[in-house]
């Protein structure tokens, strides 16, 4: 009888205690930890494929390096989740992503081993550039600054500035190339075409010390690799000898994401955060009602590919979320007319801004917290310009488990501040899809329509467009006393709020804005006049957004009514189930309810 193997995982609670094993015994810590993933995360959902993808790297950094002492940086955080289990966190492991539980990825609050937050990618280079020049400064000239970056986060501009500047110094930096080939779906662009080409060469696996046809002279990095990144053998002694040479580093390892389950490694974009699943089989386990109601995101992309049939100057952008964003199906129709820009969102939106300017009409398609990242480009190259640019804005609102890196909880703030700029959100997938319409006949100015993340109203009909009025909000309900104001699908959490009132014979006025801007001021006077209490709902931040606005137009026409703002709080909200986070920031149906009963 085969013995069972003494488990070594349970043994580790630090990189200390790992760096008690014998080499030997890092192969088999590697399938417990790579068990262990599998087992919580089919369970407890979270990002799987790229975590499974650098169990190996992760064992052979932290055996290797002194952590967290020398600073280790996931770039994007959501590969860490073997490094939190090695560092601390392996018993609390199954609280990932829900209230109260640990990050799905790196927090400098939650563990000294975390040396910077890394939700959006492509940051690690410039804060590990910052990081050793600043050690530099305190004369701790052994501390190594050690970035991984992976997942098509070298294809973002922020990545390559970042190897710019570190290239021209002496910092002790070692870059880390997690090349897997892939972010959520496959890589694009030259610099991962040029990657692949490399891999591909001869004498892969072997060292050399060149540097990118450099010379070398202190302040060029040193280039190593490619090697196999599953190789725990080689990963080890090949940081052991990089470590011991100053100056920048450049080692590029070559990973297969969701190794070791078979599932994971076939069908990558699907299993990169596949929620549950079973764990021998891989099949993904859905609940009913999402069969049932279509997603946003699955009306978006429907209608996406109505309009790209009946107007030919339709063009559809995304930086790297296409499976995401549900421009799939428009993609595989029409694929000279959807672009795949890579992790380059400053490019996505400048490059929408060409098209426009050439009389194109291009929809801008990008995730709420990752526009943030072109606030320049939005200002200076489409709403100065007053090109016509569709921003359709994914997952905005708040979205779950990825927490703050990713709530989507800014973009009506930001966006108002901006001339020239249409601002509409949906109430359902009706409203969805006639907004995007209305989109493709606007040409005066850029248009941007926000929608959140996951199932919708089950209203949806594949019916005829409508034009809607720009500007133009409506009344839905009727009532007494108290008006409220609703932006987006926060109507639903209205009409949900009526339906507890009715018990307390209570009836609610509910007006469903539609437009943040232009505001529909007419609408509003006759809010103002018609009832006492008003209350706004939004699902982004109270500063800047609906309640602000609305109390500013009350300012201006000297109206004394009694207005109170529910949407975000002005914090950053932890991660959490929607539907907790909704009642932990005050706008859940039951909140607004109350707050009716008490005005």
């Amino acid at each position: 009888m085969t013995p069972v193997p003494v488990s070594i995982l349970s043994t580790i609670d630090s990189p200390d205690d790992l760096k008690t094993l014998d080499k030997k015994q890092l192969s088999q810590l590697a399938d417990e930890l790579r068990a262990f993933i599998l087992d919580i995360v089919s369970v407890h959902p979270g990002h799987l494929g790229s975590s499974l993808g650098v169990v190996e790297l992760t064992i052979a950094l932290h055996y290797v390096f002194n952590t967290p002492y020398d600073k280790l940086i996931w770039d994007v955080g959501h590969q860490a989740y073997a490094h939190k289990i090695l560092t601390g966190r392996r018993d609390n492991f199954h609280t990932n992503r829900t209230l109260g539980g640990i990050s799905g990825f790196p927090s400098m609050k939650e563990s000294e081993y975390d040396a910077f937050g890394t939700g959006h990618s492509s940051t690690s280079v410039s804060a590990a550039l910052g990081m050793a020049i600043a050690s530099k400064q305190k004369g701790e000239t052994n501390r190594q600054h050690i970035a991984v970056i992976g997942d098509g986060a070298l294809s973002a501009g922020m990545a390559l500035e970042g190897l710019n500047n570190v290239g021209v110094t002496n910092s002790n930096i070692l870059v880390v190339l997690n090349d897997n080939g892939i972010s959520i779906d496959k890589s694009v662009g030259a610099i991962g075409d040029y990657l692949a080409k490399m891999s591909n060469l001869s004498n892969y696996g072997k060292l050399r010390g060149s540097i990118w046809k450099g010379n070398a002279k202190a302040g060029n990095f040193k280039y190593f690799g490619p090697i196999d990144g599953h190789d725990l053998n080689k990963l080890t002694k090949v940081l052991e000898e990089v470590k011991l040479i100053d100056g920048p580093k450049f080692l590029h390892i070559i990973t297969k994401k969701g190794k070791g389950f078979e599932k994971a490694e076939k069908e990558q974009t699907r299993f990169h955060a596949p929620g549950k699943f079973d764990r021998k089989t891989g099949e993904l386990q859905l609940e009913e009602k999402q069969k049932e109601i279509p997603t946003y995101q699955e009306v978006f992309g429907d209608t996406m590919l109505d309009l790209a049939r009946r107007d030919e100057r339709i063009i559809a952008i995304t930086p790297a979320m296409p499976t995401g964003s549900a421009l799939t199906k428009m993609m595989n129709e029409f694929p000279l007319r959807v672009f795949d820009v890579g992790i380059a969102e400053q490019h996505a939106v400048t490059f929408s801004a060409g098209l426009a300017a050439e009389g194109m009409k291009p929809y801008c398609t990008i995730y709420s917290s990752f526009l943030q990242r072109a606030y320049d480009q939005i200002i200076h190259d489409v709403a100065l310009q007053n090109l016509p640019v569709v921003f359709c804005i994914d997952r905005a609102g708040l979205v779950g488990g990825d927490g703050a890196t990713h709530h989507g909880v800014f973009d009506l703030a930001f966006l108002n501040l901006v001339p020239n700029m249409v601002i509409a959100a949906p109430m359902n997938e009706v409203e969805l899809r006639n907004m995007l319409f209305t989109a493709s006949v606007h040409n005066d100015s850029p248009f941007a329509i926000r929608y959140p993340r996951g199932e919708a109203t089950n209203k949806y009909q594949n019916k005829e467009f409508e034009k809607i009025e720009i500007g133009k909000a409506e009344k839905i309900l009727d009532g007494e006393k108290t008006a409220i104001l609703t932006l987006g699908h926060t109507g639903n959490y209205a009409l949900e709020a009526v339906q507890i009132l009715k018990e307390k014979d209570i009836h609610p006025a509910i007006f469903n804005m539609r437009f943040l801007k232009p505001i529909d001021e007419e609408i509003l006077h006759e809010v103002f006049t018609g009832y006492e209490n008003i209350i706004t709902v939004e699902d982004g931040t109270v500063v800047g957004g609906l309640g602000s606005v609305v109390i500013d137009f009350a300012l201006t026409h000297n109206y004394k009514n009694n207005i109170k703002k529910l949407g975000v709080p002005d914090h950053f909200v932890e991660h959490g189930s929607k539907e907790k986070l909704v009642e932990l920031c005050g706008f859940s149906p039951a909140a607004i309810a109350e707050l009716v009963v008490s005005m």
